[in-house]
């Protein structure tokens, strides 16, 4: 049995001491994930965002709060761990300053400069050793795969999970997963619990028994 990290949740981008940006994640995916996983005998260790749902007891949680908080945690994890299953959603872009207090009101635009946060999934795999295997989602407006299968080469995953904005905030969803080389491996429609379940036993099949087969050999470091 494997010993999986699942990442979970949004995580927070402060603007000042009391502002933040962040987006609707709410684990929920995470959840399930975690149930499916820890019900077919695997370890699972889960580095979440803050969230309002609760995660099965037999899983240790790591609670975080920024992307950068998040991909430290996670690198912690990755060397006592099997693969990363990457359902979280960091916030892409963090103020370019934050301010300490808090910004007052006034009667004028406030303009704030964004940079880009680190990409957590895709330093994780840069970082991982060949026979770890790395599965991130994207979500992407009505579940467009363009993006994800560019996104699926430049993060270095084994597997990259499409599913659509109704998906958040939602216990249903419905997903395409595609492997490295842009092919199709499976479709699920359902609730978050089985779509959670289906996708468990696809990798099962796929990469933690047979990783040569069906999918594609682990990528070489560096």
């Amino acid at each position: 049995m494997a010993h999986i990290l699942i990442t979970a949740g949004p995580t927070r981008a402060y603007i000042d001491d009391v502002r933040f940006l962040t987006n609707a994640s709410s684990g929920r995916m995470a959840v399930c994930l975690a149930r499916a996983a820890l019900n077919a005998g695997h370890r699972v260790t889960i580095v979440s965002g803050p969230v309002s749902v609760r995660y099965p007891r037999a899983a240790r949680v790591v609670p975080v709060v920024t992307t950068a908080d998040m991909l430290a945690a996670c690198l912690a994890e990755l060397p006592q761990v099997q693969g990363v299953i990457a359902a979280a959603a960091p916030c892409d872009f963090t103020p370019a300053q934050r301010v300490t207090g808090k910004i007052p009101r006034r009667g004028t635009a406030l303009e704030i400069s964004l940079r880009p946060t680190v990409d957590v999934i895709a330093t994780l795999a840069r970082q991982a050793e060949a026979q770890q295997w790395m599965v991130a989602f994207a979500l992407e407006p009505g579940a467009d795969p363009t993006r994800a299968l560019e996104k699926i080469t430049a993060k270095r995953c084994d597997l990259i999970v499409v599913n659509d904005l109704t998906a958040m905030e939602s216990d249903r969803t419905s997903v395409t997963v595609f492997d490295r080389h842009h092919a199709c491996v499976g479709k699920k429609s359902g609730s978050k619990a089985t779509v959670s379940r289906w996708l468990l036993r696809l990798l099962a099949a796929g990469l933690m028994e047979k990783p040569s087969a069906p999918f594609p050999p682990a990528r070489p470091k560096g």
